[in-house]
C-alpha cells in the first residue's frame, strides 16, 4: 500500500546514511491512525526516523498525545487549527497545562485562514487573531514553538506576531516557532525568517504548478529549512491525489535537494537538525 520497496530503488537510499524527520502530520486521522503499524513499517524502511503529530483541536488531543506516548519516535504538539469552528475555544491555561505534558514539545497548529470567509468580512473574523494571539501567549508561557498555518492571510498573520514577540519581550520571554506547509511569497518568508521562525515545505513543492514555491525554497537558508508532510493531505509526486503519510517526506527532500543543488544527505542531516535545534524537548 505504501510501497516502501519502490522508495528504496527510488532514492537508492543504502548509499544514504542520514534519516528524515517528518515536522508536520495528522496521524490520529482515521485514515492513518487505522494503519499505523503499516505506516510505521514504511517509514522505517523508508529511513523516516521521527514524526510531529499535529494537534488540530483540544477534542482530539487526548488520540493525538497518546500517539505519541506509545511511540518513542513520535511527538505530538497541542493547539487548535484556525479552520475548526464549533469546537471547544482555548484558553491560555488550557494550551499551557497541556503542553506541560510528557511528549509534547510545540502550540499549534494555530494561525489565520482567510481561504474561507464566505460571507463574512474580515473585521468578523476578530474571533480567529485572538484565538492566534491565545496560542502566541502561551508559546512564549511555555518556551514551546509555535507550529503556524497561514492562508490568504499573511498581512495579518506577521502583524499579529511581531506585536506579540514584542510585548513577550518586555516580559522576557521568546516566541519562535515554524511556518508550516510554506505556500507564499519570498517577502513573506523573509518576514518570518526576521522573526527567527523556521520554514517548512511539503508535497507542495513537487507540484508542476509550484514554481513561485520551488524559488522560496531555494532562497531559504540551510539552517531555517524544515521538511513535513501534512499527512494525509498533499501527497507529493508521483503520489498525488492518494492519502499521504510519513513514509514519502523523502520525496519533499528530493526536490529540495534538486532545485537548491544540494545532495539528498545534506537536506536529510540539515533539516533533522533543524528539527531538533526548534523541537529542543525531542531526543536525538
Amino acid at each position: 500500500m505504501w510501497a516502501p520497496v519502490e522508495l528504496l530503488i527510488r532514492f537508492e537510499y543504502h548509499l544514504h546514511k542520514f534519516m528524515f524527520t517528518d515536522s508536520h502530520c495528522h496521524l490520529s486521522y482515521p485514515s492513518l491512525k487505522e494503519n499505523i503499524s503499516e505506516i510505521r513499517k514504511a517509514m522505517k524502511d523508508a529511513k523516516v526516523e521521527r514524526a510531529l503529530c499535529i494537534c488540530t483541536t483540544l477534542e482530539e488531543f487526548q488520540d493525538v498525545h497518546q500517539l505519541a506516548l506509545t511511540y518513542d519516535n513520535f511527538w505530538c504538539t497541542v493547539g487548535v487549527h484556525p479552520d475548526n469552528e464549533k469546537v471547544q475555544e482555548p484558553d491560555i491555561d488550557d494550551l499551557v497545562r497541556r503542553a506541560k505534558l510528557e511528549r509534547v514539545v510545540g502550540i499549534g497548529e494555530t494561525g489565520l485562514d482567510y481561504y474561507r470567509l464566505g460571507e463574512r468580512t474580515l473585521k468578523e473574523m476578530e474571533w480567529q487573531r485572538e484565538r492566534f494571539r491565545v496560542h502566541i501567549r502561551a508559546a512564549g508561557l511555555t518556551g514551546k514553538p509555535l507550529v503556524i498555518h497561514t492562508r490568504n492571510a499573511s498581512n495579518d498573520t506577521i502583524s499579529i506576531l511581531k506585536e506579540e514577540i514584542a510585548v513577550a519581550a518586555t516580559k522576557g520571554k521568546n516566541v519562535r516557532g515554524v511556518f508550516h506547509c510554506f505556500t507564499e511569497t519570498q517577502e513573506v518568508a523573509r518576514a518570518a525568517l526576521d522573526l527567527g521562525f523556521y520554514i517548512s515545505f511539503s508535497g507542495v513543492i513537487t507540484f508542476k504548478n509550484a514554481a513561485d514555491i520551488r524559488e522560496v525554497a531555494r532562497f531559504i537558508p540551510l539552517d531555517r529549512l524544515l521538511i513535513e508532510t501534512d499527512s494525509p493531505y498533499l501527497s507529493p509526486m508521483p503520489y498525488r491525489g492518494k492519502t499521504n503519510n510519513p513514509s514519502y517526506v523523502p520525496f519533499v527532500a528530493k526536490q529540495l535537494a534538486e532545485i537548491r543543488l544540494e545532495s539528498l544527505d545534506t537536506i536529510a542531516l540539515a533539516t533533522s537538525r533543524n528539527f531538533e535545534q526548534l523541537f529542543t524537548e525531542v531526543s536525538t
